[in-house]
């Protein structure tokens, strides 16, 4: 018998012996775990009353990979590897009962295993190149030889999870259960007993063909934007097809090791906790959520729709309220056109769409959202309207009632004074678009709000499988306002000599998903340009003014994608350079004593880094967030920031604060007045700190 403190447990049944891992909360594959595995499976081997093993797990989940927490640290043998060795070439028939996820390492140890059984609703993946690596035990090496290289390099390489019918279309698993599993699985160890057993490791690789494989790596690498996982992960998954099992199985713990050592991986782990810990937000710790469970939406335009669909996707009672009968029809329109494109991409089943349909009204009756739990307007963002808005609900729902706004910019202390009597009700919520898709909610507390009405926010954005990062009022909240500061930067950098391309790609080459003419095109310019009109009485009088060259383009009208032209033109969707544009641009050039030079994009990088980690750390002088990895979580959730970079703060700290200053100071003296370094930034670079000492709460390693 294993001693009672072990996370393994064996017992014996009908000769099976079945091995369970009890390591909650996911069965991590710590260091405990593998040497109680290890010690199981060599007593199991070593008795004649064994016939065959099953390895399952208890709780909720199969071995969902691999304990993070260990990651950088000297390893402690057994190592996976050891044990998956001991299971593969065992005399004995092992089959792995799969439940809940196996991922990583619990996915390694399967593919280890002679046979794998799966729960209908279970999901297999290789994620870790998510964390800035590749499968280190074998992953890289055994699943090419089960499904072949193709299919191998999509998991390897994309790291998504597969559901369990696919995994039995590919190959992964035997034998797909609707329940019982541990029963199912028992019976079908024993049925490979006496029976030559399929060792992963020992079967051909099927036959690739690899023009095929070098184009689909050459895309992955495109889409990768600079991360190194991708590249390295199908370097290892090429092996599998050149060398010896043993000799890639060497390699690809060879690049494992280089990869858990490098900054990215580092950035990456950095990006995994803080999306754990910002779901426990500190100042809501003695908040109690209310009641949800119907929830309106005002407004079913683009925003209004994707987010009535993704209350929808969150299993809520959703009444969406328009303007009259007509806007109402167009608004269901919306709303259908999305469940569509779900049910097209797989994403939505016919009976998921009816059953949400069951759930859904869309009205122009206002008087409708007095029944609700919680009411989200979603209108145009016009402070006016708002306003208007937030009066009628005061007046038409009962107190108790959470009122949100989605406004991206405006003061929700002022909205909130509009619902007289009701402001301890009122929150931000502000989404990102397409609100159904994007994890990103930035839940906002103004100082009026009860904090039950503010976690009762959080909580939803949690129910919908959101990200919530809880932030205080001010222009812009955290994204919109990092955004406002370094988009300036760039648009200094089209007086100053270059052209929208030269910038986009630079910023894409930092990583950036896409550059910010080309965001901004897609936005539209007016947006931009409305809230420059909006701020105009409050600009520093001494301040450079960044936004001639995006007004004059407005004037002209070119908004963007939706008038075929903004900083580029659109000819059937694709972009293309403009050289009207670039007449403008050039036209702009002599007023700044600039000439068509040579752009230096990584001074450009070097001066929005510096722009957005300053704006940072004013938001967290100001108590606007609780910790840098909120901002970090905003920056690479909402706005495209390279997750393998750890967000701006987080990169700020892993580069030296004295160097973010530098550059800092070198903004200030090349764009004047408003571009003054933080106080916090200069006092961190002057006593050798980093943001992380401010309380970040995330792992460091």
């Amino acid at each position: 018998m294993t001693l009672s403190t072990s996370p393994i447990a064996t017992r014996l049944e009908q000769g099976c012996a079945v091995i369970t891992a009890n390591n909650p909360p996911v069965n991590a594959l710590g260091h405990a775990v593998r040497a109680g595995l290890m010690a199981a499976l060599r007593s199991a081997l070593a008795d004649p009353a064994v016939s065959s093993v099953v390895i399952t797990c208890a709780g909720r989940t199969f071995f969902a990979g691999a304990d993070i927490r260990e990651f950088g640290k000297p390893s402690q043998p057994p190592h996976l590897g050891k044990v998956l060795d001991l299971i593969e070439q065992a005399d004995k028939p092992i089959v792995a009962a799969i439940h809940g996820t196996a991922l990583g390492g619990g996915m390694e140890l399967a593919l280890a295993c002679h046979a794998r059984v799966i729960e209908a609703t279970a999901k297999v993946g290789l994620p870790e190149v998510k964390l800035g690596l590749i499968p280190g035990a074998g992953g890289t090496q055994r699943t090419p030889r089960l499904i072949g290289l193709m299919a191998a390099l999509d998991l390897v390489t994309s790291g998504r999870h597969v559901g369990a019918a696919e995994a039995k279309e590919l190959g992964l698993v035997d034998h797909v259960v609707a329940a019982d599993l541990e029963r199912e699985a028992i019976d079908y160890a024993r049925s490979l007993v006496g029976k030559p057993l399929r060792r992963t490791g020992e079967l051909s690789i099927p036959a690739c063909d690899q023009a095929a494989f070098d184009q689909a790596a050459m895309r992955i690498i495109g889409r990768a934007r600079g991360q190194l996982s991708p590249r390295i992960a199908i370097e290892a998954v090429r092996s599998s097809a050149t060398a010896p099992f043993r000799g890639g199985l060497m390699a690809e713990r060879l690049l494992f090791q280089e990869l858990v050592r490098s900054d990215q991986s580092r950035a990456l782990r950095h990006a995994f906790f803080a999306e754990r810990e910002v779901q426990r937000a500190p100042q809501l710790a003695s908040a109690t959520p209310r009641s949800l469970s119907r929830v309106g939406v005002i407004g079913a335009g683009t925003m209004g729709a994707g987010i009535a669909m993704a209350l929808l996707d969150g299993g809520l009672m959703v009444t969406v309220v328009e303007n009259d009968a007509d806007a109402a029809a167009r608004g269901r329109e919306r709303i259908d056109g999305l469940m569509a494109r779900a049910l097209r991409s797989g994403r939505l089943s016919e009976a998921g769409r009816d059953e949400r349909l069951k759930r859904l009204t869309v009205t122009d009756d206002f008087h409708q959202l007095q029944a609700m739990d919680l009411v989200i307007e979603a209108a145009f963002e016009d402070m006016a309207v708002k306003k208007e808005i937030f009066a009628r609900l005061a007046d038409v729902t009962p107190k108790g009632t959470v009122l949100a706004t989605n406004t991206s910019y405006l003061d929700i202390n002022e909205i909130a004074r509009a619902a007289a009597g009701r402001e301890a009700d009122v929150i931000g919520l502000h989404f990102f678009s397409p609100a159904n898709i994007m994890r990103l909610v930035e839940v906002v507390g103004p100082a009026s709000a009860d904090k039950d009405a503010v976690a009762t926010g959080f909580a939803l954005a949690r129910r919908l499988g959101k990200l919530p990062v809880l932030c205080g009022v001010c222009e812009g909240f955290v994204g919109n306002r990092i955004l406002a500061q370094w988009r300036q930067i760039a648009e200094f950098a089209l007086e100053d000599g270059a052209l929208p391309e030269e910038v986009d790609a630079a910023l894409e080459a930092y990583g950036l998903a896409m550059g910010p003419f080309a965001v901004a095109d897609l936005a539209g310019l007016d947006i931009a340009a409305s809230r420059r009109r909006r701020l105009a009485g409050t600009r520093n009088p001494e301040a450079r003014y960044s936004g001639a060259i995006p007004d004059k383009l407005v004037e002209l009208g070119r908004l963007g994608q939706k008038t075929g032209a903004g900083f580029y033109r659109y000819e059937n969707g694709a972009r293309r350079s403009d050289p009207e544009v670039h007449a403008i641009i050039r036209s702009f050039w002599p007023h700044t004593g600039m000439s068509d030079t040579l752009f230096d994009g990584e001074l450009l990088q070097r001066r929005i880094r510096a722009v957005m980690v300053n704006e940072g750390a004013k938001i967290l002088a100001e108590g606007i967030v609780a910790r840098p990895l909120d901002i970090d979580l905003v920056l690479i959730h909402g706005y495209g920031f390279p997750a393998w970079r750890g967000g701006p703060m987080f990169e700020a700290d892993a580069i030296g604060l004295p160097q973010i200053l530098a550059d800092m100071e070198e903004v200030h003296a090349r764009f004047g007045a408003g571009w003054e370094p933080a106080p916090l930034l200069k006092e961190l670079a002057r006593t050798n700190g980093r943001f992380a000492d401010l309380g970040d709460g995330s792992s460091p390693s």
